[in-house]
């Protein structure tokens, strides 16, 4: 029983790692109800989650504000961004199912091709803009990158996000479940992803900072640009 109860054995990393994404959502959910904040708040949670992947984790509620205070400005003009285009969608969405028009199918299938294309790049923006120095502009260049050249990851951490939200639908006694992890969860499955994929494009010696997906090639010096 010692051992079972000692703060190293797997049972005990379990129940700390369960109460680190607890406390996680409950600063997610508390930093997006001013709604204008849920960029930065996604950012921050993103940049603890992916240390905590690493083993990297320190202190978890001070790395959670000391990123939310750095990257609150950027993140929420890309937020505001995505919100925008969050409120089109659900206007196109209310027009196709209740004004009584007839769209052609091509149009709607269309939009929600386009629909799905956005979600999956969005899956990326907020770790980008966690682990890199970038412009808003590149951010969402490369989060559009990793996204397609990355197909079968990207399409697993959309799944991440929509598991949640398919439990919840088909069971009430799992939204209990779904208040308390229901966003650190699905983000901590995705890190586990993304970070491999991340790796690949950190330098190992030197300082990430402006990450335009250039590959250098010694031999000849020449470089080919992303």
């Amino acid at each position: 029983m010692g051992r079972f109860l000692d703060m190293d054995s797997p049972f005990m990393r379990f129940l700390n790692r369960v109460a680190d994404l607890m406390i996680m959502n409950f600063l997610m959910m508390l930093c997006c109800i001013p709604v204008i904040t849920a960029g930065a708040a996604f950012t921050a949670m993103h940049y603890v989650l992916l240390k905590i992947v690493r083993g990297e984790e320190g202190y978890l509620i001070k790395g959670f504000f000391k990123s939310f205070k750095e990257n609150f400005k950027q993140a929420t003009i890309i937020w505001l961004m995505m919100l925008l285009v969050i409120v089109v969608y659900a206007g196109d969405s209310f027009i196709f199912n209740y004004s009584g028009l007839t769209f052609p199918k091509a149009l709607v299938i269309a939009v929600v091709a386009v629909a799905v294309v956005l979600v999956m790049i969005s899956v990326y923006v907020f770790p980008l803009q966690a682990r890199f120095e970038n412009t808003v502009k590149n951010t969402l260049k490369n989060a559009m990158i990793l996204a397609f050249a990355n197909l079968p990851k990207t399409l697993l951490m959309v799944g991440c996000y929509i598991l949640p939200v398919v439990i919840a639908y088909f069971s009430n006694y799992a939204v209990l479940f779904v208040f308390l992890f229901g966003i650190s969860a699905p983000a901590y499955g995705a890190a586990w992803i993304y970070s491999g994929i991340f790796k690949k494009l950190e330098p190992e010696t030197e300082e990430v900072s402006d990450l335009d997906f250039s590959l250098r090639i010694d031999e000849g010096n020449q470089e080919i640009d992303g």
